[in-house]
């Protein structure tokens, strides 16, 4: 995703330089944070100069409308999307900031023997995506001009997706905070179902886009749904066990069995399907073969105890998971757009030519154009965790 500035050189001089250096941030594999604040903070709040009433009143800020923005989109290629408003570039950049957060808890995430600090800074990153991307769908979007194109980021659907899968991630690191610290099987069981529905959810609101663009996203999403159903059953069934309820326990594992072959399906069926996105090998993992093996030692530990202790039937309906976490869910943190910059006067906006751009910019033949993207690094993580969110 990119774009550039043409609009007076001596007086955006500051907008261009600070929009540059954020657009280097996304790439630079040295950038933190912290970095990435100072940056979208610099660059917001000169841009909300565009935006913004500089004079007091409610009256619209007519430079909103002077420059043409050019961006890309992550499920359509690099034919970009254009609108001449500032709203639209500012949504855009924030956007990829929420992207440049997930992916970052991603990188992070992949290191051997991650610490607890950064597990923490993963959680955190993760709910800050989310947050970004809950602020823009709700406060900013809905002011554009011209609606987001069905299947462009900023798709109200796809805003929606992103958000809730980062939630789900962030709920992921919960889980195996909670396995490590080896919490009740009742607390890890409900997060894992929590979890499961908020892959479901994510999945369900893809199904209205055309599938050559959503069928990849929507495969895995589908395999982390199956993935974490399994690991609720599972420890759903460690819980019956310990309440004497062996036969239920056997039948909650055997549907655990269940998701887990069919998270293994859609595994390879995610593999095979082409679509916009690198591809994860969650599969192949260790946070996946663990599972593996805990169903099938568990369901064959409670097999064991039924013929020799409890003896009990193994209904033909399974258990329900009627399971609500009380605590440890992920919530998006809150987001909100730095204040207008102390450079952004009443004094300095009567210095622009409130004729030149527009007519500049309607000079310019419309056409369908390739945006050249930018190039990521090409970070091999040390332990795969199969978590991509973009």
């Amino acid at each position: 995703r990119g774009g550039w500035y043409s609009l007076y050189p001596k007086k955006a001089t500051d907008l261009r330089t600070s929009r540059a250096r954020l657009l280097e941030m996304f790439t630079d594999t040295t950038c933190d944070p912290e970095i990435m604040k100072n940056a979208t903070d610099t660059y917001f709040s000169l841009l909300q100069g565009f935006i913004a009433s500089l004079d007091g009143t409610k009256q619209e800020n007519k430079l909103r409308f002077m420059q043409n923005f050019k961006w890309t989109d992550t499920l359509q290629g690099n034919t970009p999307s254009a609108q001449q408003d500032a709203i639209f570039e500012l949504v855009s950049m924030a956007f990829n900031v929420a992207i440049w957060h997930a992916k970052f808890a991603s990188r992070l995430a992949g290191k051997e023997n991650v610490t607890e600090v950064e597990a923490k800074d993963v959680h955190r990153s993760l709910k800050f995506a989310a947050g970004i991307f809950k602020h823009l769908k709700e406060v900013y979007i809905p002011h554009l001009i011209t609606p987001a194109e069905k299947g462009r980021d900023l798709d109200p659907r796809v805003m929606d997706t992103y958000m809730v899968q980062c939630k789900a991630e962030a709920q992921e690191v919960t889980i195996a905070r909670a396995i490590e610290l080896k919490h009740n099987a009742t607390l890890i069981a409900t997060l894992a179902f929590e979890t499961a529905n908020f892959y479901q959810k994510a999945d369900h609101t893809l199904n209205t886009l055309e599938p050559e663009c959503s069928s990849k996203w929507r495969n895995y999403l589908q395999l982390k749904q199956h993935f974490y159903m399994a690991y609720a059953y599972c420890y759903h069934g460690q819980t019956l066990l310990a309440i004497d309820k062996c036969g239920e326990s056997i039948k909650s594992l055997q549907e655990a069995e269940k998701c887990y072959s069919r998270a293994e399906a859609l595994c390879k069926e995610y593999r095979q399907t082409k679509g916009p996105g690198s591809t994860a090998k969650p599969s192949e993992q260790l946070f996946f073969t663990t599972l593996g093996g805990l169903i099938k030692n568990t369901l064959q530990k409670c097999e064991r105890e039924n013929g020799f202790i409890y003896f009990h039937k193994v209904p033909a309906e399974v258990p329900q998971l009627e399971l609500k976490a009380s605590y440890g869910l992920a919530e998006p943190i809150s987001f909100e757009f730095p204040a207008v910059s102390e450079q952004c006067t009443p004094e300095v906006y009567t210095t622009f030519d409130l004729t030149k751009g527009a007519k500049a910019e309607k000079a310019k033949p419309k056409q369908e154009e390739e945006v050249k993207p930018m190039k990521e690094p090409d970070l091999k993580p040390q332990k795969d965790k199969g978590c991509v969110i973009s």
